[in-house]
């Protein structure tokens, strides 16, 4: 599990830092998510897999509704379509792609590890909520200052 762990914050650095880097919106969004879907299996490493699952759930998918909203919002016309057919080519996913399969085979291979552990474990509304406040109540804190921080961004964005 140490291997899993180790990989996946690598990957989720070196995603991160291309999301800094990236001058391009769309190439930083796909490395965004890459580093969302790795820190989703780090949490799953470390025993969190319902924090892993809201990672993926929550904030995979509400960063990919934001950025269609603000795209949507901003509706600069006829010349930024032609520009963004441009630059979305099969060779924009190269490089998101290469990173997100080694967490697709760590996120089977975790899986099928703990798979007859994982069979008899039954999580109810009052465990989940405990746990949230409890030990995760910090990864859960972190994670919706993110949101917070990609909500400001795309305000700051689409305001004339």
């Amino acid at each position: 599990m140490s291997v899993l762990f180790y990989g996946s914050a690598i990957i989720a650095i070196l995603a991160t830092l291309l999301v800094i880097t990236r001058t391009n919106i769309v190439h930083a969004l796909l490395y965004f998510i890459v580093s969302l879907l790795a820190i989703a299996v780090i949490f799953y490493t470390l025993g969190a897999p319902f924090a892993a699952a809201l990672e993926i759930i929550v904030y995979a998918g509400a960063i990919m509704v934001m950025f269609l909203f603000v795209v949507m919002m901003l509706n600069l016309g006829h010349v930024t379509q032609d520009q963004e057919k441009a630059w979305l080519t099969p060779s924009v996913w190269i490089g998101p792609s290469i990173m997100a399969v080694p967490l697709l085979a760590a996120v089977i291979y975790a899986i099928n590890l703990n798979q007859e552990q994982m069979a008899h474990t039954v999580v109810g509304g009052k465990e989940i909520g405990i746990a949230l406040f409890g030990p995760y109540v910090l990864a859960v804190e972190l994670a919706s200052m993110l949101l917070l921080a990609g909500l400001v961004g795309a305000y700051h964005l689409a305001r004339k």
